[in-house]
């Protein structure tokens, strides 16, 4: 069991706070002959593969590092477009690394604004009056867990679908908020919480979550 990230979004639908607790591991490496046979295509910056899979490489998995040097993006290490050193014969064989993309922080920043969205379209469709809006999404890999404060403010956990306490753990979360960014005189309300003692206590209730379940009394 894991918990993969959190995040903080003010009323407003900013992203305020996010941490990578977890991530994992499902990059292939493998070494290929010319040609290769798998067919890439760039998407959204990056190069993709868009047909032919094997050995864990699966359709939309992204080029992450050629010849052992990180990718950026549609480039190699040298600048090379990647397209075009792969088509090149001279160039193999070739040792590529394929495997999700690491999400930006532009697309972290969209995709917290999205769910805020999302948030409020799902309070709105509620047949009763003072819905709390979404409280998980659920699918076969990962559960998102939400808690909204009477202030409006959400955190929301990433967690295996197995992992137990989450919502205990939201609540210690706002419990973290409460004491090491709100207390915090060099703090200012909805903007992006910079504390070393907000993440260091964050860090240890992540930790002792995964190892222990829910929250005791007096944790």
């Amino acid at each position: 069991m894991a918990i993969f990230s959190v995040y903080v979004v003010n009323k407003a639908g900013g992203l305020i706070y996010q941490l990578d607790h977890y991530t994992p591991r499902a990059d292939t490496e493998k070494t290929f002959s010319f040609p290769l046979d798998l067919v890439l295509r760039p998407h959204d910056e990056r190069v993709v593969v868009a047909f032919g899979q094997r050995d864990g490489i699966r359709v939309g998995h992204a080029v992450l590092a050629i010849n052992g040097a990180e990718v950026n993006g549609r480039f190699t290490a040298d600048g090379k477009d990647v397209l075009e050193f792969l088509g090149n014969p001279a160039n193999y064989p070739v040792s590529i690394r394929f495997g999700r993309h690491r999400l930006s922080s532009n697309e972290k920043l969209m995709l917290a604004s999205m769910f805020h969205s999302l948030f409020a379209i799902g309070s709105q469709l509620s047949p009763e009056v003072g819905s709390s809006g979404i409280e998980m999404l659920e699918t076969d890999t990962f559960k998102l867990h939400c808690f909204q404060t009477l202030t409006g403010i959400k955190f929301m956990v990433l967690a295996d679908p197995r992992q137990t306490g989450i919502d205990a753990l939201l609540r210690k979360i706002y419990e973290i908020y409460s004491d090491f960014a709100l207390k915090n005189p060099f703090y200012s309300l909805e903007m992006p919480i910079r504390c070393e003692l907000f993440d260091q206590n964050l860090k240890l209730a992540l930790e002792v979550a995964e190892k222990a379940g829910p929250f005791g009394p007096g944790s």
